[in-house]
């Protein structure tokens, strides 16, 4: 039979029923009000999990790669200087991405399992005195270590350092899934993509942009055609695209976003820490420890768990896929073999985890670990029981 398991991977999530009903439409006029009825409010919504209070969203047929790449093509050009920190595979992607458009990265090479060092963001900044460097990069999730930076921090060393630099962030495996406020934390890009908290396929490329960020785009000499902010917005004036639309994913994404601000966007965070604590108890459970250096750094969307010595972690993956037909996350990089990765995020509920986590004890047990059956599942199963006890008084 096809598999009807869910996915524990980071991304593309599981995908609720409505999202796919939402998605498989017939064709529509993209140049029709049947279409603006729909693009329009999957933009609002967009804007309210954003956290938006001015500035405009972007949705763009790509990935949060395209995002990315969207970013620096409208705001800078070649020759710029760009600040970023490499600590995970997807802020090593970013400065690749950068350098091959011709700018000039300065980058601060931190530990994987840490996070963006902000301390050395400061440092850098205030030596800047010229300001030379036009833009920060800041990955808030790094996917590969199972680790979350803290962005407030980020924006907090670009005031102390006085310095006008714009402020980009990767929020592609964070944004719909934990606390994000573009405004409130004074970011200027706002990179995410349609296949992690919205639940939906991939396809979609969502960036927000800030009126700072907007009013470089005349400046901006960097090539760009498909990626032009200019081209999307004099089309959104009349309910449009440029181009082609992904018509089907905008209807999903229409839905996605009513379906978050249903539940209530701290409801929804408040869903991803208690499914996130429930692995980590089981990783603990395990003998094991995820990634992350410290509990401060812990992402609420995915758990690398480093493997015992002798072990190799894609091993874990391969088996669970082969004889039990679930899906987890390889180690990428600088931890490949060392960790494999347990992605919780998007449509996820307790007990989607615990099967999860079930498979996970399964696998390992199959190839030898040092685990006990059950160890991992019990530890999980006791903190999910708390937890949702506590939920039930609280709506009584």
């Amino acid at each position: 039979m096809t598999s009807q398991n869910p996915v524990f991977i980071p991304g593309p999530t599981n995908i609720p029923d409505a999202l796919r009903k939402a998605c498989d439409m017939a064709t529509l006029d993209h140049r029709s009000p049947a279409f603006r009825a729909i693009f329009e409010p999957a933009v609002a919504g967009v804007r309210k999990v954003l956290g938006m209070e001015e500035g405009e969203v972007v949705i763009f047929p790509a990935t949060g790669t395209g995002g990315w790449e969207a970013s620096i093509a409208n705001t800078l050009s070649r020759g710029d200087t760009v600040l970023a920190a490499r600590h995970g595979m997807f802020s090593h992607r970013w400065i690749d991405l950068c350098q091959r458009h011709g700018l000039n990265v300065r980058v601060i090479e931190t530990p994987w399992g840490e996070g963006a060092p902000v301390a050395a963001f400061e440092e850098a900044l205030k030596a800047d005195t010229g300001h030379e460097i036009k833009a920060v990069l800041a990955t808030h999730n790094e996917t590969a270590t199972g680790v979350r930076s803290d962005i407030k921090g980020v924006r907090g060393a670009i005031d102390a350092a006085g310095h006008p630099a714009l402020f980009m962030v990767d929020g592609v495996s964070s944004i719909g899934s934990m606390p994000f406020e573009m405004s409130a934390w004074g970011i200027d890009l706002a990179v995410t993509g349609s296949q992690k908290g919205f639940m939906l396929p991939a396809g979609l490329s969502i960036v927000g942009i800030s009126p700072k960020a907007l009013a470089k785009m005349e400046d901006a000499r960097l090539a760009r055609c498909f990626f032009d902010f200019r081209d999307m917005l004099n089309s959104y004036k009349t309910g449009g695209y440029p181009f082609t639309p992904a018509v089907g994913l905008l209807n999903g994404l229409a839905v996605s976003v009513d379906m978050l601000l249903s539940e209530g966007l701290d409801n929804v965070y408040a869903r991803h820490a208690r499914i996130a604590e429930g692995v980590r108890r089981a990783v603990a459970a395990w003998g094991m420890k995820p990634c992350a250096a410290r509990p401060a750094l812990y992402s609420e969307t995915v758990t690398a768990v480093v493997v015992p010595e002798g072990f190799n972690g894609t091993d874990v993956v391969t088996q669970a896929a082969k004889v039990y037909e679930v899906a987890f996350g390889v180690g990428l990089g600088e931890v490949a073999g060392k960790v494999f990765r347990i992605g919780h995020l998007g449509s996820l509920t307790e007990v989607m985890a615990l099967s999860g986590l079930a498979t996970a004890e399964m696998a390992m047990a199959d190839l030898g670990y040092p685990i006990k059956l059950g160890s991992g599942v019990a530890a999980a199963q006791e903190y999910y029981r708390e937890k949702g006890e506590v939920a039930a008084l609280a709506a009584e």
